[in-house]
């Protein structure tokens, strides 16, 4: 297990700890294979009752790094080829409950791993965004899906395309997490849920869960999804965003189309 993902299994709660919290929880294909391994795992272990996603440092996760992302795209690698798909098919297939942390940020996949959550508890001044359109890439992880069953399709759009952020508070009036809370509050929220979780029958959570999702049309969906993303990724408008992203400049996407 990569050291910028931890796990600790106490009481049937398995907890996963993004623990890069001085690149604020970048996830890294490295730290996507560990957590796949992670998740994986938990499914086949009938210790694992409950897993709690949680982080070091100030934020959940700004999403993926941009550095690491460019450059297997530079190197022709697919998304479909990348640890990333073999963690989002772990999500997908996963009949456990999951409960989720967060404070600070959540970008990018820091907001669309809460999709595939069953109770998130966040921080009332939390920051929650999905800035896929910025860095002119499309939705993933079934998000194109799930983000709209669950705020609705006017406001999904509206994080996909316009990339702003909504905080904790405004995330829980959306139906986007289930507790906003004090930042000193939310791990020990969380906790107490998944603890919860954790004591009651186990098969009766996992059959549950499984009535309530279609693993196999979310997975059918994220390799739809991965598609568009690796076609785009390797696009001039992705190009010019992340060298936008790495100058520090707005992107200038006028000669597009």
């Amino acid at each position: 297990m990569s050291e910028q993902v931890l796990t600790t299994l106490q009481a049937g709660v398995l907890t996963i700890t993004l623990n890069r919290p001085e690149k604020k929880n970048a996830i890294t294909q490295a730290m996507y294979a560990a957590l796949a391994q992670a998740v994986e795992g938990a499914a086949a272990d009938d210790a694992v009752r409950v897993l709690l996603f949680r982080a070091e440092g100030d934020s959940f996760s700004a999403g993926n790094d941009i550095a690491d992302f460019a450059a297997l795209g530079a190197g022709g690698t697919a998304p479909s080829d990348m640890p990333v798909f073999r963690f989002l098919k772990a999500m997908a297939d996963l009949d456990k409950p999951a409960v989720a942390a967060v404070k600070g940020r959540a970008v990018g996949i820091g907001l669309t791993l809460l999709l595939h959550c069953d109770l998130v508890v966040a921080a009332e001044d939390a920051l929650m965004s999905a800035p896929f359109v910025n860095l002119a890439l499309t939705p993933e992880a079934a998000s194109s899906l799930l983000l709209p069953g669950v705020i609705g399709h006017q406001r999904a759009f509206e994080l996909f395309a316009l990339g702003e952020a909504v905080d904790g508070r405004t995330a829980l009036a959306w139906g986007l997490v289930n507790r906003a809370v004090r930042s000193d509050e939310v791990e020990a929220t969380a906790a107490e849920l998944a603890n919860k979780l954790a004591a009651r029958a186990p098969n009766s959570l996992r059959k549950t869960k499984a009535l309530m999702r279609d693993a196999e049309g979310i997975w059918s969906l994220m390799q739809r999804e991965g598609a568009q993303f690796s076609e785009q990724m390797r696009s001039p408008e992705a190009m010019e965003a992340f060298m936008a992203f790495s100058q520090k400049r707005a992107p200038d996407f006028s000669k597009g189309g």
